[in-house]
């Protein structure tokens, strides 16, 4: 029988399994049969080389025999596992050993080849994706109960003052090395995790390259690596500590303070929990409904014209920045805590408080983030050809920046960690710009679910795209009511992962939920354009009011 026939007498089309399949196509790797071509054509997301299978089968690059030399090796010897010539055969070195034709073992191979395939890019490489974003909510949580954390602790301070000083900072000791600790958990099982995705992706590109090769010794010396990933390793959740204030009592003064509470993990299995930590399980916070009547709790003047940014350092105290080149620090009472003049003596553009409390803040005509630490000025990031517009801080522990370029024709939004940029986010995926031309005004803000958003008056729109930078949607899709169009100004997410925008010409706040769907508007509160927008850690909304010079604390939801 001849060998270049002989294993394509049983392969039968792939598209309609009844007929045999002369034909082969190399760019997908599949049999067709002659009436199949042309609908297997009709899919334009590949690129498709279909030829006769006899000719496919006749520029494979068969292994020479190692044994007899110039000899091609056309059978296959599934006892010894090795390529073999006919006269392997007629010299009975494979004596009752099970002899295949070489075209049949190499099909099977490639069926074990697309099997893997299938396996790692359908099922194992997105759950260790999952993992690995499981990992990155596990350390926004852990930050964002810190802050909680502390924020307890110095309202526990305040009522006992100076006395207790020394007790506070010992807690605090506590809980950051705690924190640390953790971290270093998570940490070190991100980079585990991370291996093993760049393990997946190698193996993957292997496997395809295989596919492709028409070397067929290398097709049949290729062994799975699949078991190896099929254990998943383990995940574990974090019980957060809490703080539990007591009453004072001073000859107790330390054990009576508070303490807190044990932090635990627990590992699980794939088997145990195929489920990964996402937003709106187990790591998000109680529902906080939105209330039927929104009301301003306090307001703070602020001594600016317009104030245009408002920044929560904690629940008791707000930066602020206006009409000058003063940035503000008030308490809730509107108390003056403290005040930083820029070093070049410029307006700051916009204002953001750090994951570790720092002030920054962007110098658009100098082009550089700056960072204000107790009250040295510090250029955290210095720009060329670019300047920086809006900023916020992110939960990875750097900056979201919208910068445009010198000659005002384009924006981006720019990633950083330190000083270094880590992603540049600027079209979307048919390659035009996701934002309007640099001389619109634009914020940004980083949503629980690590989510983008920009508002952007040059598209009267909000634009969020998703951690990797690709499009989820822009709000609105049309005008409102044929009302006035939607004039963004600042934006804010809270908890919930719910989106606040401030309209300014509309004097009210857009309320969506974290797919962009329109909830509510707060238009009862007496704003009066309003600009900056912040949410400390009980959801409460901080509005700089533009026209009044005041920021305003509204409670919203319950």
């Amino acid at each position: 029988m001849d060998p270049l026939c002989s294993a394509q007498d049983a392969v039968r089309c792939a598209l309609c399994s009844i007929s045999d399949a002369p034909m082969f196509c190399e760019g997908c790797h599949t049999h067709l049969c002659k009436d199949c071509v042309e609908e297997h054509f009709a899919d334009s997301s590949k690129v498709h080389n279909v030829v006769p299978l006899k000719q496919y089968w006749t520029t494979l690059n068969y292994p020479k025999c190692e044994k007899h030399g110039a000899k091609q090796c056309e059978l296959f010897c599934e006892h010894c596992d090795i390529p073999i010539c006919a006269r392997c055969i007629s010299s009975k070195g494979h004596q009752n050993h099970n002899i295949v034709d070489f075209l049949e073992n190499l099909e099977r191979k490639r069926i074990d080849l697309q099997t893997d395939l299938r396996e790692l890019e359908k099922s194992l490489f997105p759950k260790y994706k999952k993992i690995a974003f499981h990992i990155q909510v596990q350390k926004v949580d852990l930050k964002k109960n810190s802050q909680k954390i502390a924020a307890s602790l110095n309202t526990q301070r305040d009522i006992w003052h100076r006395e207790i000083d020394d007790i506070v900072n010992k807690l605090k000791c506590e809980f950051k090395d705690i924190e640390s600790k953790h971290l270093d958990v998570l940490n070190k099982q991100e980079v585990e995790i991370q291996r093993s995705i760049s393990e997946l992706t190698q193996n993957i590109v292997d496997i395809k390259k295989l596919l492709n090769s028409k070397d067929v010794l290398l097709v049949c010396e290729y062994k799975s690596r699949n078991a190896k990933f099929r254990g998943l390793p383990p995940k574990f959740k974090i019980s957060l500590p809490s703080f539990k204030p007591n009453e004072i009592n001073r000859d107790q003064l330390m054990e009576q303070f508070g303490s807190l509470s044990t932090l635990t993990l627990t590992f699980t299995t794939e088997e145990q929990d195929n489920s990964v930590l996402t937003q709106g399980t187990e790591s998000s916070p109680p529902d906080q409904p939105l209330m039927n009547e929104p009301r301003v709790i306090t307001a703070i003047d602020t001594r600016y014209d317009e104030p245009y940014s408002v920044s929560c350092l904690n629940d008791s105290e707000v930066w602020t920045r206006g009409d000058d080149n003063i940035m503000k620090l008030f308490n809730l009472k509107g108390e003056l805590v403290k005040s930083i003049q820029t070093d070049s003596k410029n307006w700051p553009y916009d204002i953001a408080v750090t994951m570790s409390g720092d002030l920054v803040y962007t110098d658009y005509d100098n082009g550089t983030v700056n960072i204000v630490k107790n009250t040295q000025i510090q250029t955290a990031i210095r720009l060329e050809g670019w300047r920086p517009r809006s900023i916020c801080s992110s939960s990875s522990g750097g900056y979201l920046v919208v910068v445009e370029s010198d000659d005002k024709k384009q924006t981006k939004v720019v990633r950083y960690s330190g000083s270094k940029e880590t992603q540049s986010i600027q079209f979307n995926s048919k390659g035009q710009s996701l934002y309007s031309s640099s001389r619109h005004l634009k914020y940004i803000n980083e949503n629980r679910n690590l989510d983008i958003c920009v508002t952007d008056v040059g598209k009267n729109a909000v634009v969020v795209v998703n951690q990797e930078g690709l499009l989820r949607f822009i709000y609105p899709v049309t005008r409102f009511f044929h009302e006035l169009s939607f004039d963004p100004r600042g934006v804010t997410t809270d908890s919930q992962s719910r989106i606040l925008i401030a309209d300014c010409h509309n004097d009210r706040i857009h309320i969506l939920d974290q797919n962009g769907q329109f909830l509510r508007f707060i238009d009862n509160c007496d704003l009066c354009y309003p600009w900056g927008l912040c949410v400390d850690t009980s959801d409460n909304l901080f509005v700089a009011d533009s026209d009044t010079g005041k920021v305003k604390k509204i409670q919203y939801c319950n």
